[in-house]
């Protein structure tokens, strides 16, 4: 697309004007970086993070300003950027607009020339130690515009654009699909529908019948780890279960001589928190491991919640642990069926959950996208110089014609 393009060059000064601005009595430091009571206008800085804008200023006083070019005038970067939202400006940069008042430049345009301009200003050689200057420089420099019958081309930078925004959405849609597709084939819910099953045990969900079981009773003693100092671990493969909440209570992943614990169990650490695992691993001995391998993965995860919900009160701390003999007096709520632990309900159970949260799960994304759908059309954010395209036109990589 670029390739056939016939290109003009244009002064930028000729171009564009400087807009004159209020100057305000605010320092940068002293200033919200949220909004927040009268302080609600975003306000411009020489910064490139956030497009210049990351303070907050009231808007009595200020000149508002919007759909200009934002340009810095001391920075260690001079990128320019398309502001369509309000802002004003508050120190060491400068915004600038088209001339000519009869020619509505729109959204589009405004970013293909902003991508234009940072060809001759956001440069590797300008810097605080080598600085660009203001707009006394930059309105005498050179830019390269799409022509058509010696005139600009504005039909060409809307086109161009527009096809951007196209398939940039187009690859979000690609995306969430694909990472959508990855997570159901892992969990094993590619079906996010309920089974006739999965429906009747929600809706009879408070008609089930409860009993208490003791952990012992149904799955043997506890096994409690056995202490690896820091220092005597060696690196491996296998994750080393300790007390805690960050990743899951994993410290390591160990190459020590180890009991290796079975996929499909429980452990609870010295807090009373159990955690359901689905790998092999080891556990040190401040942790206690309960034998449920031999159930159903489904009836795992339900009962490794019955045992949080008895483990995890609040009465176990670093003063009072929770130990592989607490475990073995332990008992857990389930629902029952002829006096029986009844795992076929519980697997229904979470089978539905799972479902349900997957279902959630594809009804967020959706609404992610649609949302940032909505993003890319307002161009709020976006900075065309990140496409390969167009970064093609702002690194000189496509030969301008005459």
């Amino acid at each position: 697309m670029l390739s056939s393009v016939k290109w003009g060059k244009y002064i930028i000064g000729d171009l564009f004007e400087r807009i004159k601005t209020a100057k305000l009595p605010y320092k940068a430091d002293k200033l919200p970086k949220q909004p927040c009571g009268e302080y609600v206008i975003p306000c411009l800085t020489s910064s490139f993070r956030n497009q210049g804008l990351n303070y907050y200023v009231p808007r009595e006083g200020a000149t508002i300003l919007k759909h200009v070019i934002s340009i810095p005038s001391n920075s260690d970067v001079y990128r320019a950027y398309y502001q369509s939202r309000e802002f004003t400006v508050l120190s060491d940069a400068y915004a600038i607009r088209w001339k000519n008042e009869a020619e509505i430049i729109t959204s589009n345009q405004y970013l293909f020339m902003v991508m234009c301009i940072n060809k001759v200003t956001d440069l590797p050689i300008y810097s605080y130690k080598n600085k660009l200057g203001g707009w006394n420089v930059v309105k005498n420099k050179p830019i390269m515009l799409p022509q058509k019958n010696g005139k600009i081309d504005f039909k060409f930078m809307d086109d161009f654009i527009a096809e951007l925004e196209a398939e940039r959405v187009a690859e979000l849609e690609a995306e969430r699909v694909a990472e959508l597709e990855a997570y159901l084939s892992v969990t094993g819910l590619k079906d996010t529908l309920l089974t006739k099953e999965e429906k009747s045990i929600i809706e009879n969900y408070n008609s089930l019948t409860w009993k208490k079981f003791n952990l012992e009773e149904l799955y043997g003693k506890a096994t409690r780890g056995k202490r690896l100092k820091g220092a005597d671990r060696i690196a491996g493969n296998l994750p080393f279960v300790t007390a805690g909440e960050t990743d899951e209570g994993i410290s390591a992943f160990i190459g020590n001589n180890v009991q290796i614990f079975s996929r499909n169990t429980t452990t609870i650490d010295m807090f009373g928190s159990a955690k359901y695992r689905n790998y092999e691993y080891g556990g040190d001995d401040h942790v206690a491991v309960i034998h449920t391998e031999k159930l159903p993965k489904y009836a795992s995860i339900f009962v490794t919640s019955a045992i949080h919900k008895s483990s995890h009160t609040g009465q176990f701390d670093y003063g009072k642990n929770f130990y592989a003999k607490d475990a073995d007096m332990l008992n857990i709520n389930l629902p029952e069926k002829d006096g029986q632990p009844d795992y076929e309900c519980m697997e229904l159970l979470i089978s539905a959950i799972h479902k349900l949260v997957i279902k959630d799960v594809v009804k967020y994304s959706e609404e992610k996208v649609e949302t940032t759908k909505d993003v890319i059309k307002s161009r709020h954010t976006y900075n065309y110089h990140n496409f390969e395209s167009l970064s093609e036109v702002a690194e000189g990589t496509v030969e301008y014609g005459e």
